[in-house]
This record gives structure tokens, C-alpha cells and sequence, in this order.
């Protein structure tokens, strides 16, 4: 299959056709039905000349280019339906019927009603076209009417997420006019996947009520409903705890599909190279060093223990913590004693075969690095974070 892509150095384009490369190549092999041999990106600087040429052999379309920030409000309608009729036009001249998606926006719902826009009646002109074409040409098309999106683009543009993002992550001033404002917002990951789904004959259909989505089985239109509403307010709650993670050790809540999660890998992507690491403090004595690594918010904490030579660390009890040791490096025994029964156990240890072990609440125990050349280096979960005032540990030798 031949893709042809339009506004592919945009946001969208840029990474439909990354992911377009990656089944291409083979390195995506979650979409087995869909087949990719050439990619046709075709942007501003392109030639009319190589649009010909790709209307000519293209299997698939999406038009993706756009206007969303002219200099002069006419130029909405030029470049958002001018172009579109266009590429419509190239197509018909050499009888090529294929399936082609059109990116529109939630903004041609309210084209010719109050709160319209001109971007919004050139989007909905360019539907108008497209719903024609198919008419006219009996070809497959897929008109798309998204929300705000969220991914990778340039700050200060036309995205408050990216401007919130790139804001925070390099320390700069920002303005939330309304806490409260509540915005749509639609990831980048799962736009791309709602456009596999489209290759594969999978897309959802949908209907507006008003500006709001309804999918729909007989649906004029097609969306992605993976759709995240949140205000203003919480958008930039969410980055200033991710901005105090390295400080913290503290990582938020994220659970799959969240819009936590999404926002948190979209904010790594504005970070300046030189926060890509960050230190971590390394409690250090004469017998090796601990140093906390990571907090969660139910899950406790991870933390990696380096002994010295020879050294026995812990030699403590819990009555409800719990903890799993974790050898990686280095040979070592670990001593487990029931505080109540007296029964004893051990566990030989090391980083040519990694196990974990439990520490038991009621149990004593401890880990001794039997090497007396190299350190032992132990990664520790726990599942809560270590609190000084109700540290629930209680010095006792195993």
C-alpha cells in the first residue's frame, strides 16, 4: 500500500508517519493486516509536480495539512478548503479512488451558528467537499473532527498543553487565566492509532450533539474516543508535581490509559538536555551507602543498597512493613528469624542469578556481602515510604 500524507512536517504528520515507518519496517508488528510500501510526505516546501505524482499512486490518503494561524482570517478558507479542493481535484484527474481521511476539527460544528470562527467555517467547507467527492466519486472517505491535541509542537503557538509543558520543564512564566476552563484533549498516541484503526476498516463513527462526540454506528463523521476533559487548573497541578519529581522522588499516580500518564510523557519531551538526569542522594557510612530512588503513592518505595566487603547490614524487625531484596551484583546471605517461634532460614544470594526475597513482618533479617573483594549491590522495594516518626523498624541481631 502506497500512503500519501499532507502536512506531514506537522505535529500530527510527523508522527503518523514515524509510526508508518515503524510497520513499514517491521518494527510494529501489532497491525498485521496493515501493509505499507512507499510513504508519500508531502508539506509546504513539496511540488506541485510531486503531488501529481503522488495523487497518481497513492492507496491511501491522509490529509492532515492545514491553517490554523494565518497572518490575514481569509487566508482560513485559502489554505483549509483551497488545498483540499485541490488535492480532490488531483485525484479525480487520474481516477484514483482511494480511501482518503480528512483532519478536521470540533470547531465546523458551530460553522454558521454563535461562537463560530472562520478556521471553523473553512474546516467545515473542506467537509462539504469531501462528503461531495465521495458522492460524485463513490470513494471511501473519512472525515475526522477532533478535539484539542496533545503532542510534541511548538510552545506559544496554538496549544496551551505545549505551552504549559515547555513553560514549566524550562522554568519560564506562564499565565492560567481560568483555573476552571475545561478543555478536550486528545493524545497524540491514540489519534494514531484511531488512524491504524481507519487502515484496517476498524474506525468509530460518530455524530455531534452540539460540540460534544456520540458515537454512532450510522455516523456521518469519525472520531477518536479516547477524549480527556480537564481544566486548566489541573493540567498545571499535574506539571509542577512532575516538575518536583526529581526533588520529591514522589511519582504521581498514572494508571494506564490516564491523562496523568500521557501528560507526564509529553512533559518529559520539553525538558532542556541538561534535566534528562538529575542527582540522588547517596547515604553514605564506613559500610556502604543507601540511596532511595523512587516514592509511589500506594506502592511504597524502591531504593538500592550497596555493602561494602565483609559488611552485615539491617539485623531489624517490622511489624507491617515489608520489603523484597533484590541482589544484582556481588555474593551475599540473607538471614531471615521469626521474632516469636525462633525458626530460621537463609537464602544465598547473587547477581549471576537474580531472585527476589521476601522480608517478613515479624521476621528479623539481614544481608551479609560474602565476597570480601566486591561489593554487594541490593535493590529494595518496600511497600511503604520510609516515615522517621513511625519508622515501624526494631533493631534485634537475626
Amino acid at each position: 500500500m502506497n500512503i500519501l500524507v499532507t502536512g506531514a512536517k506537522g505535529m500530527v504528520g510527523t508522527a503518523l508517519v514515524n509510526n508508518l515507518k515503524n510497520i513499514k519496517e517491521n518494527k510494529n508488528r501489532t497491525r498485521p493486516n496493515i501493509h505499507v510500501d512507499e510513504i508519500y510526505e508531502y508539506d509546504i516546501q513539496s511540488t506541485e509536480a510531486e503531488l501529481d505524482d503522488y495523487c497518481k499512486s497513492a492507496d491511501f490518503v491522509f490529509h492532515l495539512a492545514g491553517v490554523n494561524r494565518p497572518e490575514n482570517p481569509e487566508d482560513f478558507m485559502r489554505g483549509n478548503f483551497g488545498f483540499t479542493s485541490k488535492l480532490l481535484d488531483t485525484l479525480k484527474k487520474y481516477g484514483n479512488k482511494a480511501t482518503i481521511m480528512l483532519s478536521s476539527s470540533v470547531q465546523a460544528t458551530l460553522a454558521g451558528r454563535f461562537g463560530d470562527s472562520e478556521y471553523g467555517r473553512s474546516k467545515k467547507a473542506g467537509e462539504e467537499l469531501f462528503f461531495q467527492y465521495a458522492r460524485e466519486t463513490d470513494a471511501k472517505v473519512a472525515v475526522y473532527r477532533f478535539p484539542n491535541l496533545m503532542g510534541h509542537s511548538r510552545p506559544k503557538y496554538n496549544s496551551a498543553v505545549s505551552t504549559f509543558c515547555w513553560a514549566v520543564a524550562n522554568d519560564e512564566e506562564f499565565t492560567v487565566n481560568d483555573r476552571a476552563t475545561e478543555l478536550e484533549l486528545l493524545y497524540i498516541d491514540d489519534l494514531i492509532e484511531g488512524m491504524f484503526d481507519l487502515m484496517e476498516g476498524k474506525e468509530q463513527r460518530c455524530e455531534f450533539d452540539g460540540v460534544d462526540t456520540v458515537l454512532k454506528d450510522d455516523g456521518r463523521y469519525c472520531c477518536v474516543p479516547a477524549i480527556h476533559k480537564v481544566t486548566l487548573g489541573e493540567i498545571v497541578d499535574l506539571l509542577q508535581e512532575f516538575k518536583q519529581q526529581p526533588v520529591s522522588l514522589l511519582m504521581p499516580e498514572m494508571p494506564e490509559g490516564s491523562f496523568a500518564k500521557k501528560l507526564f510523557s509529553l512533559y518529559l519531551t520539553y525538558l532542556p538536555t541538561e534535566k534528562f538526569k538529575y542527582q540522588l542522594k547517596m547515604n553514605e557510612d564506613s559500610r556502604g551507602s543507601f540511596t532511595e530512588l523512587m516514592h509511589t503513592v500506594n506502592c511504597g518505595q524502591v531504593s538500592i543498597n550497596i555493602s561494602k566487603p565483609g559488611i552485615t547490614k539491617g539485623q531489624h524487625w517490622h511489624n507491617s512493613k515489608w520489603e523484597q531484596f533484590i541482589v544484582v551484583s556481588g555474593h551475599g546471605l540473607i538471614q531471615e528469624r521469626n521474632i516469636n517461634t525462633g525458626e530460621k532460614i537463609e537464602f544465598e544470594v547473587s547477581g549471576d542469578r537474580i531472585e527476589a526475597v521476601y522480608m517478613i513482618p515479624g521476621w528479623s533479617h539481614n544481608i551479609i556481602n560474602l565476597s570480601e573483594t566486591e561489593n554487594l549491590i541490593t535493590v529494595m522495594t518496600c511497600n511503604e515510604i520510609f516515615d522517621p516518626e513511625h519508622p515501624d523498624t526494631f533493631f534485634e541481631p537475626v
